[in-house]
């Protein structure tokens, strides 16, 4: 099986063709297409048609699959947990909620950042798309990290961030209003070096990092501000429109990603997997 890459953005992402996920890939091809995630961050599938045994099996190229954590406090977004597979999507059956995460803008994020051991990868699968916008956003953190002052880096080396998350999807959690006990959360380096790459990202994003540790409120939420606007520059982002069967994959541990609206009385479907990860280092 052959396959070609061709270039997204001068920011990140490359679409993989010449592979149909359906069909066994030898090692060469195999390896191939990991080296391709490890250069390009994001990797893009089209015209793919996938059955979940499908999906499962060419998200197993890149790792082990992690199963879908129940939420700490009970409530949560809809749909089935204990599960490798979360869908993503507003449809609602007999007045409940078939997936999570269904409607509107989603601000940038890391997934699983507030977990110990952060996923690696999510691979979202379209299966339905609304008439305009749901575009994905994809932003290169390796690019973020250079594009800091020198300062400020060497003043934020070897710092932490505190990473949560309550399932919001446009608002930032005030830590004077929340009892974290109740909510996944976890500290981890403001700068990581990626373990398959070698290189340093910036591990921090406006939906779920909250603070940066040894420093005052008003010098970390001012710092904050100045690296999620590094970390949402435009010219590190790559925004990816969605078509049906579309099958992409990113690295959590070097992107973070967002969503922008589209039409709430419409349809969206996307099946999700993530792929088990590791502790993150400086």
């Amino acid at each position: 099986m052959s396959l070609s890459l061709v270039s997204l953005s001068p920011a990140c992402g490359a679409e993989v063709q010449g592979l149909d996920l359906r069909q066994p890939m030898d090692a060469g091809t195999v390896n191939a297409v990991r080296k391709a995630f490890d250069e390009n961050i994001v990797l893009v599938f089209r015209e793919q048609e996938l059955t979940e045994q499908d999906q499962l099996r060419a998200a197993e190229i890149f790792g082990k699959v992690a199963l879908r954590k129940r939420p700490v406090n009970g409530p949560g977004p809809g749909g089935e947990f204990d599960t490798p597979f979360m869908l993503v999507t507003n449809i609602v059956e007999n007045g409940k909620s078939i997936g999570a995460f269904g409607d509107g803008e989603m601000w940038f994020h890391h997934d699983t950042s507030y977990y110990a051991e952060p996923h690696r990868a999510t691979l979202l699968y379209a299966m339905k798309l609304t008439s305009w916008g749901g575009e994905t956003c994809f932003s290169n953190m390796y690019k973020a990290y250079e594009m800091i002052p020198r300062a400020l880096r060497d003043r934020l080396e070897g710092k932490k961030v505190l990473q949560m998350h309550d399932y919001k999807r446009r608002e930032r959690l005030d830590l004077h209003t929340v009892d974290i006990s109740k909510i996944r959360h976890h500290e981890q380096p403001i700068f990581v070096t990626h373990p398959a790459t070698g290189k340093k990202a910036l591990y921090v994003s406006r939906l779920m990092t909250a603070r940066i540790e040894g420093f005052s409120r008003a010098d970390s939420e001012a710092i904050l501000e100045d690296l999620f606007d590094i970390s949402e520059d435009p010219s590190i982002v790559y925004e990816h429109k969605w078509a049906l069967g579309d099958m992409v994959i990113w690295d959590n541990w070097c992107s973070i990603h967002a969503r922008k609206d589209f039409p709430r009385e419409e349809p969206r479907l996307m099946r999700r997997l993530t792929i088990e990860g590791q502790s993150m280092q400086f």
